[in-house]
């Protein structure tokens, strides 16, 4: 059987088959030079900005630069150590670094990384769309629109590498699954033990993807019983085959992710939250300027669906309304993991854009105006990105630059002021939903001034680097930038301490103080801060203080700075 007879014709063979009555004939939809054109722009992106505003990115590439081999740098063999024995997941790049950091460079793994993680979803879609359907089309274009995403912005690079995985994966499923089931049952078993390793959600993923490859393309309600035992059985095989590692490397492990910090659960519980979560597959920085691209993507479905001009595979259509349905249903956070209910619209969007093939057959004109239309929302939005990664990268040299001024074995408190909007054309800095990206700036004083940072990703499960005593009692495995405004208020900063325990007597456990967004006051004590901090270090988007241990606030004065209420601070 041909890849191409995989796939039901909606609503009738001649609708779906044939081009508009009166028009010439349909012509080949080739779509490989808009996809490498693609492919060479992001690769000049990731070459030319090192540090782009993704939320994670500059985390992961502290971690990754210590794994390589930074570690081992005389003052930070103090603070951090490695331990390979407390995860079983997540622990993609944690191993390229490994293994492959020290013989090409950090830098240059770094980026091809995160190429990786912008390229592989969609051309992991477009190859099993090919697969499914049988050739190229210019459906294909608009699924380079899906490279941008929430996950990405965030930084979530394993997952990323994951997702683009687990559709390439499934390309190769699709042929063994006619071919030969018995090396499709092995080939299953070192597909779920690769995705386990790179990112455990991908694997779910590429569950959701084989089962639905498994169903039935038209999905005939009136077939035997026969054929639904057969089915039932294909589908308890796949499961069988993708949860026998996991399994396993989940019963060995010392330490499960999140386990520490108990099943704490936040859910998307109104509406908003729940548009919030489901757009998470197209928003990047403005929201606005995602939708608006999204579009003409949206109009050549209507004009398919309105036509009778598509075609199916009904089985990937249960699976992404099946993703659908989990993306609404799962908590957005849960021991000590954030945005769970963010990574299924991703999987449902790619799978969306897989399972469907709008217009088959063009007229030459036609043939024009769609080819034309996606390729100038998928390079808008590409540029639109690298107008952001332009901005972003500025903020990121502002950093590295006032890290100069500190001498290695340091200890830096990292603050920054708090906005209600971003000043214009410096819309990088946060994410449509006003989640900031510069969060994780502050570790690159890790690799740039050999200094300790209390926020570097170190949760046990998760990843293998460690921090150790003394510096582990101001460390915490994940954290958050706090205003500078706790330093100033007392009641604040007690509240505060629970979730940042190091700021506790910050001025005798940190010898700096690195303030982000600086060009911008705080919305609550604007550019206040207390005494006792010398500016030593003055860019527009980072300013560096150094602390005076031995400084005492006078409490006669009265401080000019109007404390907000603490339990309110954040909302």
């Amino acid at each position: 059987m041909r890849p191409v007879d995989l796939v039901v014709d909606m609503p009738t063979d001649a609708q779906c088959e044939t081009a508009p009555k009166g028009t010439a004939v349909s012509v080949l939809q080739n779509t490989n030079t808009p996809i490498f054109v693609f492919l060479g722009i992001v690769g000049l992106m990731v070459t030319a900005f090192k540090f782009p505003p993704l939320l994670d990115y500059a985390n992961h590439y502290t971690r990754m630069w210590l794994i390589a081999g930074g570690i081992t740098e005389v003052h930070l063999a103090q603070i951090y150590a490695l331990d390979w024995h407390g995860t079983f997941t997540n622990l993609g790049i944690d191993l390229m670094a490994r293994y492959l950091g020290p013989l090409i460079g950090v830098n240059v793994l770094a980026r091809a990384i995160l190429f990786a993680a912008v390229v592989l979803p969609p051309i992991g879609a477009i190859i099993l769309h090919r697969t499914v359907f049988g050739g190229s089309y210019y459906w294909q274009i608009a699924m380079l629109y899906l490279a941008w995403c929430a996950t990405l912005i965030g930084g979530f690079i394993n997952f990323q590498i994951g997702l683009g995985l687990a559709l390439l994966f499934a390309s190769v499923d699709l042929h063994l699954q006619v071919r030969n089931r018995r090396a499709l049952f092995v080939w299953r078993l070192l597909a779920s033990l690769l995705l386990t390793i790179m990112h455990l959600f991908s694997l779910g993923f590429y569950l959701a993807l084989i089962c639905g490859l498994e169903v039935s393309p038209r999905l005939d309600l009136r077939r035997s019983l026969a054929n639904w035992s057969r089915l039932a059985i294909r589908i308890a095989l796949a499961f069988l085959a993708c949860t026998i590692f996991p399994v396993l490397l989940f019963l060995r492990s010392p330490v499960l992710p999140g386990k520490a910090l108990g099943l704490e659960t936040m859910w998307n519980a109104t509406p908003t939250r729940q548009m919030m979560n489901l757009f998470s597959a197209i928003w990047t920085y403005v929201s606005v300027v995602d939708v608006m691209l999204l579009n003409p993507v949206v109009l050549v479905c209507t004009n398919a669906a309105r036509t009778g001009r598509f075609r199916m595979h009904m089985g990937l259509a249960i699976a992404a309304l099946g993703l659908t349905i989990i993306a609404c249903l799962s908590p957005r956070s849960m021991m000590g993991t954030g945005w769970i209910s963010w990574r299924f619209p991703i999987m449902a969007a790619l799978t969306g854009m897989v399972m469907f093939c709008p217009l088959p057959k063009l007229a030459r004109h036609e043939a024009r105006v769609i080819m034309l239309a996606l390729t100038l929302v998928v390079f808008g939005r590409t540029a639109w990105i690298g107008y952001n990664w332009w901005q972003g990268e500025n903020d990121a040299n502002d950093v590295i630059s006032v890290l100069e001024s500190v001498p290695p074995g340091s200890a830096i408190l990292p603050l920054a002021h708090l906005v209600l909007t971003d000043p214009l054309g410096a819309w990088q800095r946060h994410y449509a939903w006003g989640e900031d990206t510069f969060r994780h700036l502050p570790t690159l004083a890790i690799p740039f001034a050999q200094s300790f940072v209390p926020a570097v990703f170190t949760a046990r499960g998760k990843q293998p680097l460690m921090v150790l005593p003394p510096w582990s009692s101001i460390a915490v495995p994940e954290g958050n930038l706090s205003s500078t405004g706790v330093l100033s208020c007392p009641s604040w900063l007690e509240r505060e301490s629970v979730l940042a325990p190091y700021l506790s007597n910050w001025r005798q456990r940190f010898d700096y103080v690195l303030i982000m967004n600086a060009d911008q006051p705080d919305k609550y004590v604007g550019y206040a801060l207390p005494g006792g901090l010398k500016l030593i270090g003055d860019k527009p988007f980072a300013r560096l203080y150094k602390i005076d241990a031995s400084f005492v606030t006078d409490l006669s004065t009265t401080s000019p700075v109007i404390c907000p209420d603490p339990l309110t601070a954040f909302e």
